[in-house]
């Protein structure tokens, strides 16, 4: 039986794949300050970055969601894998063999799930593209050299064949040790009469990636008159494939997504190709499904979805087209990103204009013409008939609400202006003020929902205190954070300096008790560095001490703050000596001035009448703090 990991193992496959190189997969990152770098995180919505990632520490937080850990969270996060198998999948990246513990190599049938069913469809990705230059295959190649695409283009997009027989596939796979389960799973295979058959039968292949670039599925285009089949059949859903939740072609466009700030969403694989071909490398399309909000979410992450972004939506000029285009408006509220929509003349698709017209044509296709909303609010209104009052009222009546979803205040009067032009009415304030109506009436329809325990508006609480007060461990009790408070503040900042900068704290910082922290998650965070060996331990092992910090940390809450502390940027212009002074002396102040005001309350209890000994006891210690308070403000670090 094969055991766990070599920790050994684990510890250089963490220190050999940077971090910010793996997160940039999923999302585009820009500068931060502090040598921090920021993007909009993959694991919840919001409009600004607040997704940070630390390259010199390899690890990555985010203050929105509270989510954190190094790279091999990361990993385990995004893709849902488990521990070994996120260890493995980086492992193969960085070229490094894993050793295992009681039991010597990993035996492959003991292999996560999904990497092998990864690691069966890119076997079958190359099974395919080899069937590709055979003579069965001859259909597929006229194919695709009548839509304009040679030899090149095809080993490019990675496009394949597969032969028309039931079990080729299957059989070859066997051959490379997969069972059928793997195969069933992975929806290669389908359950025949005498057992599992391939899924794709004589039709041309088209790998499906992941934004990380492994093959997750595939989409298969039928050639023969003789296939009763779709003319296009997917991947099912998958462990490792979700039709709603993949981009063809984003693993090529995403660079060039990001570099841009432009993304060309068209509907088809050849269309892809086509537009890749032509020069527009930012070009991706959904497979087989509407483009919807999970497609948004990935779009939205590389493009950092600022203002300046715009997504280029091409369609068919069919009904089914314009159909398309309305849909993909629902949800144009949900990017940042202006939208625009792109329809070729003659309703053709970029495949088609190229062949056609030449790259030139489709260059000039992508470029933004015509506005999403004003596409969609022209559809709406060209079904009436506008030379009536009673039509325009009508039209209005539908196209309002549209315009009224807009959230931007500026764009919402903006666009009613110009709804006003096209409905050709002339009191241009009327429809303004229609619309503005329409909005309020919507906002109180959706109502603002029972007010929540944290905030009283149903949010979460202010700043990351998180889920602090109701954790299982007794430090955590107590009060929320509270980042206004002074005391509060001093202290994050000096347990982000014993975190990030240990050298300017220690040996002093390792003096200061857990009960110096006036927060409990502070306090919290305090006992695991204490519990890891101290700062001191940061400047003697630094590559393991934030691990073993975080190791230390009592629970996945105080797990979380500590890599929080960790990643974000220090309040202070000059990060030095003199500055990590200025902290230590003002948490060790509060935490003197806190002990003086007990020993006098303690003084005043005792009274003058009471045992003497113990009286003077309490005075000699209440003098030796006021004399320590005043060397500290007077000496400051010093003193310490």
């Amino acid at each position: 039986m094969a055991g766990r990991i070599n920790d050994d193992d684990v510890k250089v496959v963490r220190d050999a794949v940077p971090i910010d190189t793996v997160v940039s997969e999923y999302l585009q990152l820009r500068p931060a300050g502090g040598g921090n770098l920021k993007g909009l995180c993959p694991f919840h919505d919001e409009k600004s970055p607040s997704f940070q990632v630390s390259p010199s520490k390899g690890l990555f937080h985010c203050f929105g969601c509270q989510e954190g850990g190094d790279t091999i969270a990361f990993v385990m996060k995004i893709d849902h894998l488990s521990f070994s198998e996120t260890v493995e999948r980086l492992a193969a990246k960085a070229g490094i063999t894993l050793r295992y513990e009681e039991g010597g190599y990993n035996p492959t049938h003991q292999r996560g799930e999904r990497i092998r069913l990864v690691e069966a469809h890119k076997a079958a990705a190359e099974f395919y593209v080899e069937r590709l230059g055979g003579e069965e295959a001859e259909i597929g190649r006229k194919f695709l050299a009548e839509r304009g695409f040679d030899q090149a283009a095809a080993e490019h997009f990675g496009v394949g064949y597969s032969p028309a027989g039931w079990d080729h596939l299957t059989r070859f796979l066997r051959g490379k040790g997969f069972s059928d389960k793997e195969l069933l799973l992975a929806g290669l295979s389908q359950d025949g009469r005498r057992g599992p058959i391939d899924r794709f039968r004589g039709r041309l292949m088209w790998p499906i990636r992941d934004i990380s670039g492994e093959v997750v599925g595939f989409g298969a285009r039928k050639l023969r008159d003789d296939d009763n089949g779709p003319k296009y059949l997917n991947t099912p859903d998958t462990a490792i494939y979700k039709k709603s939740q993949v981009l063809y072609g984003v693993d090529l466009a995403k660079k060039d997504i990001a570099k841009a700030s432009r993304a060309v969403v068209v509907e088809g694989y050849t269309d892809v190709m086509a537009c890749h071909l032509a020069g527009i490398t930012t070009a991706i399309a959904t497979c087989g499904t509407a483009f919807g909000t999970d497609h948004i979410k990935i779009l939205r992450r590389l493009l950092m979805d600022n203002g300046s972004a715009r997504v280029i939506f091409t369609f068919d000029g069919d009904a089914a087209g314009q159909k398309a285009a309305l849909r993909a408006f629902e949800d144009d509220q949900k990017f940042a990103a202006e939208t625009y929509i792109a329809i070729a003349p003659d309703g053709m698709d970029p495949c088609e204009l190229r062949l056609s017209k030449g790259d030139a044509a489709v260059q000039d296709l992508v470029e933004p013409r015509t506005p999403l909303f004003e596409f969609a609010i022209r559809q709406i209104v060209s079904r009436y008939d506008l030379e009536t009052p009673a039509g325009r009222a009508s039209a209005l009546d539908e196209a309002g609400p549209i315009v009224a979803r807009i959230k931007n205040g500026a764009s919402q009067h903006e666009v009613a202006v110009q709804l006003a032009g096209i409905l050709g009415i002339l009191d241009t304030q009327f429809v303004v003020k229609r619309v503005a109506q329409m909005a309020r009436w919507a906002r109180d329809r959706g109502g603002r929902g029972p007010a929540g325990p944290a905030d009283g508006r149903g949010g979460r609480p202010n700043g990351p205190q998180g889920s602090y007060d109701s954790g299982p461990s007794p430090a955590l009790s107590g009060p929320a954070l509270n980042l206004r408070s002074p005391a509060h503040r001093t202290e994050r900042e000096l347990l982000k300096l014993a975190l990030q900068r240990p050298e300017l704290v220690s040996p002093a910082f390792d003096a200061y008790g857990v009960d110096e922290f006036t927060a409990p998650p502070y306090a919290a965070v305090r006992r695991a560095v204490e519990d890891a060996g101290g700062a001191e331990q940061g400047i003697v092992s630094a590559p393991e001490y934030l691990a073993g910090v975080r190791e230390a940390a009592p629970n996945d809450a105080v797990r979380a703050l500590v890599t929080e502390l960790a990643v974000e940027v220090f309040h202070g212009k000059t990060i030095d000596e003199t500055y990590a002074g200025e902290q230590l002396v003002r948490v060790r102040l509060r935490a003197v001035d806190i002990r003086i005001h007990d020993v006098t309350s303690t003084l005043a209890r005792l009274g003058t009448g009471d045992d003497a000994e113990r009286h003077q006891a309490v005075q000699n210690e209440l003098w030796v703090l006021q004399q320590y308070r005043q060397s500290l403000r007077n000496s400051g670090a010093a003193a310490l």
